[in-house]
């Protein structure tokens, strides 16, 4: 296996720790393609293996009788599973699987743990992670309770425009209604709507972000405070790309 140089890496997390508490993280991260649609953590089963995103996005779910509606997104700025591992359980109520292929690093679930219990500096920068994932989750429950399809659609894009390269988000409108919970003639037109405004251009499979500064001003408060909060507790630790 290629030696890891965390000047090299992507996700951010990796890129935050201190030079030595990556050393002490380094030989157990497995290198790994993350697939379409592969689900790495499934609901009420032991967590083995958790996954630091290089590149790529992870959706988290809640799957019920009713359906399933996307709760988080986790991209190269966070970890998948570890908010179950590093808070005392051993499996989550729901489903972890790849919207965005990309790569990955694999850890075992109880080396990751002994290891932050061993170091005090990599559990807290992992449990500030957690807490800025909690707050995606509230400004979620905030989004769906005060906005309308556009709105929410808004937002949705903007948090997959931040954890993807280019401006193109490659979905369809089927997945789109199933993350947001609505029927998929709603997230038509929602995306006509931000389409007739200027903000996004539309395809088959792929809508392109072209007015992110509108899209921003559409959802207001529904955005923004999570992602506030990851560059006051994480983003500031984070060097410069060598």
């Amino acid at each position: 296996m290629a030696h890891l140089r965390q000047a090299d890496l992507r996700n951010r997390l990796l890129r935050a720790l201190e030079p030595e508490d990556f050393e002490a993280l380094q030989d157990a991260l497995r290198p790994e393609d993350m697939l379409l649609r592969q689900q790495l953590i499934s609901p009420h089963t032991k967590i083995e293996t958790v996954y630091f995103v290089e590149a790529g996005i992870v959706s988290v779910t809640n799957d019920g009788a009713s359906g399933r509606v996307e709760i988080g997104l986790i991209g190269r700025e966070g970890l998948v599973g570890g908010s179950s591992i590093l808070l005392g359980d051993d499996r989550t109520p729901y489903t972890h699987f790849v919207q965005a292929a990309g790569r990955m690093l694999a850890i075992d679930a109880q080396v990751l743990l002994a290891v932050a219990e061993a170091r005090s500096t990599i559990r807290f920068l992992l449990l500030r992670y957690i807490h800025t994932h909690f707050a995606q989750t509230a400004q979620t429950a905030f989004a769906n309770a005060r906005g309308n399809t556009a709105m929410r659609l808004a937002r949705w894009l903007l948090m997959y425009h931040d954890r993807s390269d280019g401006d193109a988000v490659t979905v369809t409108h089927e997945f789109m209604s199933l993350m947001l919970g609505v029927e998929r003639p709603g997230v038509t037109r929602a995306l006509r709507v931000l389409e007739r405004d200027g903000l996004v251009r539309t395809y088959r499979g792929l809508v392109e972000i072209i007015d992110r500064n509108g899209l921003l001003s559409l959802v207001g408060d529904s955005y923004g405070t999570a992602e506030a909060e990851y560059d006051r507790l994480i983003g500031g630790l984070v060097a410069p790309t060598a």
